[in-house]
């Protein structure tokens, strides 16, 4: 399985921010899927409600005619309206998929009330490229190692990670050791694309480190990118999930499960 990992730095315009997502596919080089940030839509910092489109919306929609075109699955961050707050979804979408993961654990910590302005999801999802699962997770979500787990369950070889990680001391650390510990705990390939690291924009929103990283399911960092805006290109061998789960089979030591 061939992922591309685009690490963009969003703007406030969510048409130009179409364009990144546009020159990202073309530069896929025989990918399957195009991974792309959190919050691609419109970065962290600004209103969302007035950005926010449903996933039949002219942005959504217009997402997967970029990926139907190329015949690649996209998945890359926008917002989605929900009463007088929004959802921070993680669009899914391809030639023959849309859907929208809704990200489940709300970044209110450090300083920041996501849940202020977005409401949380409920269901983790998975997906299927030429019948391989794959699960999807949003940022915050990394904390949580029990919905890592969960999407293994329900089949995933490699968990997609969207994120815009807030800058702050030990933060790189944090997330360089989240994504190898979230792949040890679901031995299964985790690949976290975050937003590059923009500046100092005078906000306390999670506008992004950069530093996307893929490790494998015995915890290994495969590849890790810079704080700048770059592209990386990984080919998951599948097959060392199967080896994990034989030498490491975490999955079916667990005694205490969530219900």
């Amino acid at each position: 399985m061939r992922v591309a990992v685009s690490q963009i730095s969003s703007t406030t315009d969510p048409r130009s921010n179409l364009e990144l997502v546009r020159d990202a596919v073309r530069r896929a080089e025989g990918a399957r899927v195009v991974l792309l940030p959190e919050a691609t839509m419109c970065r962290f910092g600004v209103p969302l409600g007035p950005v926010a489109e449903p996933l039949d919306g002219p942005w959504a929609s217009a997402v997967h005619e970029i990926a139907a075109s190329h015949d690649v699955v996209v998945v890359a961050g926008m917002f989605t309206p929900s009463g007088d707050r929004v959802t921070n979804t993680l669009l899914v979408t391809g030639p023959d998929i849309h859907v929208g993961y809704d990200k489940i654990h709300l970044f209110d910590a450090f300083g920041f009330q996501e849940s202020r302005t977005v409401a949380p999801g409920a269901e983790p999802v998975v997906f299927e490229v030429d019948g391989v699962t794959l699960g999807v997770a949003t940022c915050y979500d990394i904390r949580f190692p029990e919905l890592f787990t969960t999407l293994a369950d329900k089949g995933a070889s490699a968990v997609l990670v969207g994120a815009s990680w807030g800058a702050g001391p030990g933060k790189k650390e944090q997330w360089e050791l989240l994504v190898r510990a979230r792949a040890l705990d679901c031995t299964s390939f985790v690949v976290a694309c975050g937003q590059a690291y923009p500046g100092d924009l005078g906000s306390s929103a999670p506008t992004g480190i950069g530093y996307s990283t893929v490790a494998d399911p015995f915890g290994n960092i495969v590849v890790q990118l810079s704080e700048q805006p770059s592209d990386t290109i990984v080919d998951l061998d599948l097959d060392s999930v199967a080896r994990a789960r034989e030498v490491l089979p975490v999955l079916a030591n667990r005694r205490l499960t969530s219900s």
